[in-house]
């Protein structure tokens, strides 16, 4: 977007006047600056009482990839490695919530862990997002993709996809300005 633009303005190919305010308006400079600023990456969370699955983005914030699925005990530790070697500027956790919107049964591990995360890495941002479904929609993925039973059937996949859905979910939530912070 940026370089189709400069080149445009530079072959002065698009100078008219409704283009030059497209191009000086406040939202389109900061859309411009958002894209050309390297970020550091998001990394996801589904933590479980057994495993917990991570997903990241890619440095420009646009694609969530699956990383991995630890055991839970190991969470914290992995994630603090990975930030050292990567930069890590945000951590969504996913949010369980039952079908009335009340927390879920496991909202205690969760905020025992996101405590502890904020302990660890008092200056990383951590937001959480809603998680309800995505379960279910891995499976569907799994199946929509083709996988064997056996494979579908591995329960450590199964998390580092949901990690994914809810990175996908909370990068479209920004997009769309509808994301909502419950930081304590």
């Amino acid at each position: 977007m940026f370089t189709f633009a400069c080149v445009c303005v530079r072959r002065q190919r698009f100078r008219s006047p409704a283009v030059m305010k497209i191009w000086h308006s406040k939202p389109f400079l900061k859309n411009l600056l958002y894209f050309c600023t390297p970020m550091g990456r998001i990394i996801a969370i589904d933590y479980g009482q057994k495993r917990t699955g991570i997903a990241v983005t890619d440095p420009m914030r646009m694609i969530a990839n699956g990383l991995t699925t630890v055991h839970s005990s190991e969470a914290p530790q992995f994630i603090v490695d990975y930030a050292a070697k990567e930069t890590v500027d945000m951590m969504v956790v996913g949010l369980p919530r039952k079908m009335n919107g009340e927390p879920s049964d496991n909202m205690r591990n969760i905020e025992a862990f996101v405590n502890r995360m904020r302990k660890i890495l008092p200056g990383l941002p951590i937001e959480f997002c809603d998680e309800r479904f995505t379960s279910v929609m891995a499976h569907q993925a799994m199946i929509d993709g083709g996988l064997k039973r056996k494979k579908r059937q591995d329960k450590a996949l199964v998390d580092e996809i949901s990690a994914v859905l809810i990175l996908q979910s909370f990068l479209e939530s920004k997009k769309t300005g509808k994301e909502k912070s419950l930081n304590g």
